[in-house]
């Protein structure tokens, strides 16, 4: 079957020189204009306040962003939100260094060694350290965009309906497969998903389904207000019922210590770099598993092949740098298959996706090959919101630690206005705010009984797009044109091992420590 999959694989070749030099001059200045740079410099503030909050995620931050940006024009909306995303990868480490907080699941691994840094007097040498390591990590993940982003496209582009069905469903099973070991509770969340978008008219025939004959849903149910319920109501709920003081959130270790690293931890860092980049941009690329799974990861890796293996989960310098590099590296793959495939990388190019539909862009295969500046634009973009970032990062240390005290009430009180405003500033819609209101009571739901909310969205997103290729491939040619394309099999036995692997181990290490355990009953037994 691989040998035949080759041989399906098109030829790409490179871009005439003079096509790829206009492209990417063109890319570069759709970004250096005084008006696209200032959307630049607001996401940037938004992102680094959105990640020193612990419980404020990146994908909440989007979400919300998106109901203001969709009056903007494409490429300044498209500015906010991913530098929203750059910053937040920055200013999340703060709490997780000092508090032992994660201002967002990126930055989990940042708590393994970021907070024993902290306690020992060396939390500004570890600011210093993940904020450039966040940094190699993005600037690496945008060659992997500038690099492999058309070639991906024009390889995907050759896909049919059965091999665009089988593309989407290998989306979802990814991000159920990684739903934090909830693969049942992430399938019945992708159900509902899916089951959100059969609402409005088919896509064949255009006849209307289950809309209850509420006119606001003849278009499908709203996606935005949708996810501004799952991801900003929805947080801010579980944390008003969950509510308790945390006690070293309350003492934010304020000594901060010296802040720049000496020339021999500079080559351990350029060392742990390197490993961080490598893990992440490949994971990156996968879609759905996001910088939480590759930050720890790459901790692992960087232990392994550590000539200081006893310092790390104590205050190693080397785990994590090679965590937040690799966090931060994951975002070049990530925006590389949910542009160039249609899949979402994680839930907040799952967010993008939506707001880039509204504009009248539908990522897939056909948008980086028929506008290849796209990709330098974007690249730009992520290059100079993580410039500016870092810069930021790097003089803002000191206000972050006051920045921290703020109470909790004041910020719930501001996403609510946030996500009333936001929702209702899409298209001047109360029933767009009831939907929201529906939906954040909902994810409430979800997180109170370990729901994920991920596949939920990608299932609402990437619903219809199933659907469509699924009949027309059935139209078309049956069942069998599944089984007569190797691409669309190999998707397939990919997405069932993404389901049935992650089971299979847990029973295989269920039943080690049974055996263990009797093992070890037995040799207390017999003398």
């Amino acid at each position: 079957m691989i040998p035949d999959l080759l041989n399906t694989l098109p030829l790409l070749p490179p871009l005439p020189l003079p096509v790829a030099a206009n492209a990417v001059t063109e890319g570069i200045l759709e970004v250096l204009q005084w008006d696209t740079l200032l959307y630049i410099g607001l996401g940037m503030l938004v992102g680094m306040l959105v990640g020193a909050f612990p419980g404020v995620t990146a994908t909440m931050a989007v979400a919300l962003a998106s109901g203001f940006t969709l009056t903007m024009e494409p490429i300044q909306g498209l500015a906010v939100l991913l530098t929203i995303y750059v910053a937040a990868q920055f200013g999340d480490r703060v709490p997780s260094i000092l508090i032992n907080t994660p201002g967002t699941p990126a930055s989990i691994a940042t708590t393994f060694d970021g907070y024993p840094l902290a306690k020992q007097g060396k939390a500004g040498l570890a600011m210093t350290a993940s904020a450039l390591g966040s940094a190699f990590g993005m600037i690496f993940g945008i060659i992997v965009l500038s690099l492999f982003g058309i070639p991906l496209a024009g390889f995907a582009r050759e896909f049919g309906p059965p091999e665009m069905f089988a593309l989407v469903v290998f989306g979802l099973t990814m991000m159920i497969g990684v739903s934090s070991g909830r693969i049942f509770k992430g399938l019945i969340a992708g159900a509902f998903g899916l089951l959100l978008a059969t609402v409005g008219r088919d896509p064949i025939t255009g006849d209307q389904r289950f809309t209850l004959g509420i006119l606001e849903l003849n278009g499908g149910v709203p996606f935005i207000p949708v996810i501004i319920g799952l991801f900003g109501l929805a947080e801010v709920l579980n944390q008003m019922v969950t509510h308790q003081k945390n006690k070293s959130q309350d003492k934010p270790i304020s000594q901060l210590g010296a802040w720049w690293p000496g020339k021999e931890l500079t080559g351990r860092l350029l060392k742990s770099m390197s490993i961080g980049a490598g893990t992440g941009s490949v994971v990156g690329l996968v879609p759905a598993v996001g910088g939480d799974i590759a930050g720890i990861i790459s901790w692992d890796n960087a232990k392994r092949l550590s000539k200081h293996k006893e310092e790390f989960g104590h205050g190693s310098i080397e785990g994590l740098t090679a965590a937040d590099t690799s966090s931060t590296a994951t975002l070049g793959g990530s925006v590389t298959t949910t542009m160039a495939l249609g899949v979402p990388g994680d839930s907040v190019m799952a967010v993008l996706i939506g707001s880039m539909m509204i504009w009248g862009i539908q990522p897939g295969p056909a948008l980086f090959t028929n506008q290849p500046s796209l990709v330098y634009t974007l690249a730009t973009i992520l290059l100079v919101a993580t410039v500016l970032s870092l810069a930021l990062s790097l003089v803002r240390m000191k206000s972050m630690v006051k920045l921290l005290e703020l109470k909790n009430q004041y910020l719930w009180v501001i996403i609510l206005v946030f996500c009333m405003v936001g929702t209702y500033s899409i298209s001047n819609s109360v029933f767009d705010v009831f939907v929201m209101l529906i939906m954040g009571v909902v994810g409430l739901f979800m997180l109170r009984f370990g729901f994920p909310a991920g596949p939920a969205v990608l299932g609402l997103i990437l619903g219809p797009l199933a659907e469509s290729n699924l009949r027309r491939t059935l139209i078309g040619g049956g069942p069998e044109a599944f089984l007569t394309s190797p691409i669309a099999l190999v998707l397939f036995a990919i997405s069932a091992a993404a389901l049935l692997l992650p089971p299979l181990q847990a029973m295989r290490t269920r039943r080690k420590q049974a055996l263990a355990g009797k093992d070890e009953g037995l040799s207390v037994l017999i003398p």
